[in-house]
């Protein structure tokens, strides 16, 4: 079984929602026969690389709204975060370009450490607020990852894997993809947003169960109703 997942490393419910899909996995019977692949999406693609201004006050410009009521609105996602164990520092957060971020996700992927950079990204970003539109802080997390510094090195101060990420992009595009998290179960079964960790569940049994009916594919459904996500224009706070 495939699960592709579209998400960007500035995404709070990306980061929910792959908690919840692994919580799904730990429940499922047949976890080890499951594949997860994770699929570029920018959310801002013209962000700038440094910024000054905090989270909130970049949230305030973004929505019209007071400082203190952006922190206010982050507060229920921090919510959420701690229920699947993670402690958003909102407070820290280092806004960035994520183009960067996701060229060295693929270089890890063509290595066999997509899944490790994925999640060091994100912890990175959320937890530790590091700022992963540096190169200095991306080379050190592939190290981390188990990565060779230099190859690293080269992929940032390039423009490779570039090609990569924009054809992920251009599939999430032609299968209507328009917030994230966004998963696709064996091309069959799309669910959107950050789904309770029993939407996961159920549909991966019932993507099992047709697969080893020899059912026909069927073009690809939804299967449940769309949860929290992050969208071009806002994130669901």
């Amino acid at each position: 079984m495939k699960i592709e997942v579209w998400s960007d490393y500035v995404c709070p419910f990306c980061y929910i929602g792959k908690r919840r899909l692994e919580s799904a996995l730990e429940n499922f019977s047949h976890r080890d026969e499951v594949e997860v692949k994770f699929k570029s999406y920018e959310l801002d693609p013209h962000a700038s690389h440094d910024t000054n201004e905090s989270m909130y006050e970049i949230l305030s410009k973004k929505y019209g709204m007071s400082v203190e009521e952006a922190k206010k609105m982050t507060d229920g996602v921090a919510a959420q975060a701690k229920t699947v164990g993670l402690d958003f520092d909102f407070d820290q957060m280092i806004r960035t370009n994520t183009l960067d971020a996701h060229r060295l996700a693929k270089f890890a992927e063509s290595k066999g450490k997509d899944k490790e950079v994925a999640e060091d990204l994100l912890k990175a970003y959320f937890i530790e607020a590091k700022h992963i539109g540096d190169h200095e802080t991306l080379k050190e997390l592939a190290i981390n990852a188990g990565l060779d510094a230099n190859e690293a090195k080269e992929v940032l101060n390039s423009n490779a894997f570039e090609e990569e990420v924009r054809a992920d992009e251009a599939k999430a595009k032609d299968i209507g993809v328009q917030g994230v998290p966004f998963f696709v179960i064996n091309d069959k079964y799309a669910i959107s947003g950050a789904q309770p960790m029993e939407t996961f569940l159920n549909a991966l049994q019932k993507v099992w169960e047709e697969e080893n009916e020899k059912s026909p594919l069927k073009p690809l459904t939804s299967a449940g109703d769309q949860g929290a996500t992050c969208t071009d224009d806002r994130c669901d706070y």
